[in-house]
């Protein structure tokens, strides 16, 4: 067996604090470096962040807080996994909030700062075209969340991150790696509607974009053994 990487791999200091971890972990999560079924052994992650059980237990209420992680009494912590139930939930409450993103943006609401989005977009189809799929899956929801963004209304923004983060979650269960049912053509064609302010062409594409992502989740459980240290290393020391 190899030796396990060393410690000055990690990528954040070695004061790190329960916000700071449970941000590289949701990372991770997010990124699809952490499958949904992964253990979060505490022992390891004190010894990847360099701190007491105390900041990791604080990091692991948090995103249990945030269902990214589950929290089993007398197991431990591990990635969630959604059910095919929470699937659906998930997507029929972004349906209703993304309507409405949409139709503010489309009544005015930062309509000047739709090139931002466009941005967005043209690196999302970078990450695809350079097989950059960690950046490809996050630019992916930060689309939508941008979108959100534009609306002024940071409850809504908010309520749409966890449901987004969620949503990366459910793909990393239900997909196989390098593959995401969240299409950039599409992105591109809500934000030519949103452009031109067509409130009912964008309103009909980004429903039918949502339908569809929630649609191609294919049952593929991704569960097995992780090392957390080699899932917290510096791209190049991985």
């Amino acid at each position: 067996m190899s030796d396990p990487k060393p410690i000055a791999a990690v990528v954040i200091s070695a004061n790190a604090n329960a916000e700071s971890i449970a941000e590289n972990i949701r990372a991770a999560i997010l990124e699809h470096r952490l499958a949904p079924g992964a253990k979060l052994t505490e022992a390891q992650l004190c010894e990847v962040f360099e701190v007491k059980r105390g900041t990791v237990r604080q990091a692991l209420a948090q995103l249990a807080g945030e269902r990214l992680v589950d929290l089993e009494p007398n197991r431990g912590a591990f990635v969630a996994s959604p059910s095919l139930q929470e699937v659906h939930e998930v997507f029929e409450m972004r349906r209703i909030i993304e309507m409405a993103v949409v139709e503010r943006i489309c009544s005015g609401h930062g309509t000047r700062r739709l090139k931002s989005i466009g941005a967005t977009i043209g690196r999302e189809r970078r990450a695809f075209e350079s097989h950059d799929f960690s950046s490809w899956i996050r630019l992916s929801g930060e689309f939508h969340t941008e979108l959100a963004s534009l609306t002024g209304n940071t409850v809504l923004c908010e309520c749409l991150s966890g449901l987004v983060a969620r949503s990366t979650l459910i793909s990393a269960l239900y997909e196989s790696l390098g593959k995401s049912s969240c299409s950039f053509e599409d992105h591109e064609e809500i934000l030519t509607a949103l452009d031109a302010a067509d409130a009912p062409k964008a309103t009909e594409l980004m429903s039918r974009h949502l339908r569809d992502v929630e649609l191609k989740m294919l049952e593929r459980p991704a569960r097995g053994a992780v090392d957390l240290r080699e899932v917290f290393a510096k791209p190049a020391e991985r």
